[in-house]
């Protein structure tokens, strides 16, 4: 997994602000927290019961 967090050089706040100006800083449409952890869990596999899928079951259990 990379590394997140940068010394001495992005001073903004991330938790405890409003998402929204957070975004609006910088720059981005995810926050890269999130997007570190949904890119984890993708490509580590953990996906049952975190995506759902729904439909008949026969073809949930076909996808499977």
């Amino acid at each position: 997994m990379r590394r997140v967090r940068r010394r001495g050089g992005n001073k903004e706040k991330v938790f405890g602000c409003d998402l929204l100006e957070h975004l609006n800083t910088s720059g981005q449409e995810v926050p890269l927290v999130l997007r570190c952890c949904s890119e984890f869990v993708e490509h580590h596999g953990i996906v049952d019961g975190i995506y759902r899928l729904s439909g008949v079951s026969s073809n949930i259990q076909k996808l499977r």
